[in-house]
């Protein structure tokens, strides 16, 4: 299901005007001042304007070099803005490199360092593939490469795509436009055993996979279909190749997937299997989920640093198309529209059924940025309880343990009234989350307020970690199998926190709090 207003829309004639109209039109610059701030503190954003889908890191220079879609109004054409990191956790801005020309914008691609000069740019040369929209709107989406010769600081184009989109030129009838005009996000990964790159295409109904010798030269090889089209289209497709915990190698296929329709997430679904050089032979056609929040899109996965082939770091755009259009809180408080999740690790494992998962973990660098920790007593709940404790910009970690209780959870972001909060808890056979009481007029999430994970209808016990920062809550569950990333309008005087339970008491264990200063 495509939403009402695409991130693929190309606006025209958007100028200063039209910038000044997204920021300025929701408070009065008095009752702004009397807002506050409401940016993230240990979450990446934009210094201003809209930040849009991450790009897949390089590693250059001893630092990973990112890259995110940006502009200068919500959901208005852009290009790529860049960003540095050393930790994964704060970042450092250095502008636009591949900007915007006139109607045509810059689109999700992929960059890799070619380390063997493949493409003859040079040997260390930073390579990007980015989808742009040839005629200026929809139709003729296609892959330009652009390369860099000094660490991905700066990237000249080559004037004609290296990868065209013969079904879009042919479309004629509206279906087959539709259809055609889905041909976005490439995403390249090196090929060790054929010496060869793959590149990965998102499609309406399905991903198309291509080969190259040099990143200039691309054959079409075979596609990647899943039977359930109702999952909705790939966008921002992820490919690479891993080690499990048993020590066995596995591709990984993930993409960006809209799968409200059937009752599942809008988030980062993914396929294990084999690459034969030819296509992607899935395990399993049935995919796995790596979130199952409202708001962690257009994911994207690199290796890291010191354990490259057994752990991966991921980012996303914490979005949702159903509303990411619309104006919000910091639009107004700070002047930008958009964060990315904090960088989690990845490690592949295996399961007691013999399937293989991925597991996700903050990235331990985070804690580095703790300005104080907080323990509390346990505490037996009945009903609810208030704890001694106010913040912003925190993690909560604990452990629930119950017998006959039917509902046990957390809110944070609680109002002194206690009239506003976001609700995380345990009940049945779902985790959820509800920021459904933390609903502000005029920035209505609703009717998706509440973002529920499957959970065994008989544990009577769970392990959370609850990052909270401003504006927006993730939530880590057990060993990391399960996460729930939503974007949560809280306001300035949302600071408390209480425990709660329905039909019997719990037991509330290892209570900890750390506090984060200002580090993204």
């Amino acid at each position: 299901m495509m939403p009402s207003i695409s991130r693929r829309t190309v606006l025209r004639g958007a100028g200063t005007g039209a910038l000044a109209l997204a920021f300025g039109s929701a408070l009065t610059g008095t009752a702004r001042a009397a807002q506050g701030s409401l940016r993230a503190v240990y979450h990446m954003t934009p210094p201003s304007g809209w930040l849009c889908d991450p790009q897949r890191p390089v590693t250059t220079g001893g630092a990973y070099q990112l890259y995110y879609l940006h502009s200068g109004q919500n959901n208005g054409p852009g290009g790529w803005d860049h960003a540095t990191t050393t930790d994964a956790v704060t970042f450092t801005h250095h502008g636009t490199v591949m900007p915007l020309q006139p109607d045509f914008p810059v689109w999700s691609g992929s960059a890799v360092v070619d380390t063997a000069n493949t493409a003859g740019f040079g040997a260390g040369a930073v390579v990007a593939l980015a989808t742009q929209p040839t005629d200026g709107v929809r139709r003729y989406q296609e892959q330009y490469l652009y390369w860099s010769t000094d660490g991905g600081f700066s990237f000249t184009a080559l004037p004609d795509p290296v990868i065209v989109n013969t079904d879009g030129r042919a479309a004629v009838t509206p279906a087959e436009i539709e259809n055609a005009e889905w041909f976005r996000d490439p995403k390249i990964h090196w090929d060790s055993a054929r010496a060869e790159w793959v590149c990965v295409i998102g499609r309406l109904r399905y991903a198309a996979f291509y080969t190259s010798p040099n990143l200039r030269d691309w054959t079409l090889r075979r596609n990647f279909d899943y039977p359930d089209h109702a999952l909705g289209g790939i966008e921002c497709p992820d490919l690479f190749e891993m080690t499990a915990d048993d020590g066995t190698r596995h591709w990984v296929l993930g993409a960006s997937m809209d799968a409200y329709g059937v009752g599942l997430p809008m988030t980062y679904a993914y396929w294990t299997g084999t690459w034969d050089g030819e296509q992607m032979v899935a395990d399993d056609l049935t995919p796995q989920w790596l979130d199952w929040g409202w708001d962690w899109y257009a994911a994207v996965t690199w290796p890291s640093l010191d354990e490259p082939e057994t752990k991966r770091l991921a980012i996303a755009w914490m979005n949702n198309w159903k509303y990411a259009a619309r104006d919000v809180p910091t639009d107004v408080s700070d002047g930008y529209n958009g964060q990315n999740s904090v960088v989690r690790e990845l490690r592949l494992a295996r399961q007691p059924g013999g399937w293989y998962s991925l597991l996700s973990t903050p990235v331990p660098a985070l804690r580095d940025h703790v300005t104080a920790t907080t323990t509390l007593p346990d505490r037996t709940v009945d009903g609810s309880v208030v704890l001694p404790w106010e913040g912003r910009a925190y993690e909560l970690e604990l452990d629930i343990a119950w017998d006959s209780a039917t509902n046990v959870g957390v809110s944070v972001g609680r109002s002194a009234d206690g009239s506003r909060h976001t609700n995380i808890g345990k009940h049945g056979a779902e985790l959820y989350v509800d920021r459904g009481p933390s609903d502000l007029a005029g920035y209505s999430l609703a009717p998706w307020s509440r973002a529920a994970a499957p959970i065994d209808a008989d544990a009577r016990s769970v392990h959370l970690r609850i990052l909270v920062d401003t504006q927006s809550v993730e939530v880590f569950v057990d060993a990391g199998h399960t996460v729930l990333s939503q974007q949560v309008h809280l306001t300035a005087a949302d600071t408390g926190i209480s425990l709660y339970t329905d039909g019997g008491s719990a037991t509330f264990t290892g209570i900890t709090l750390r506090s984060f200063g200002d580090v993204a």
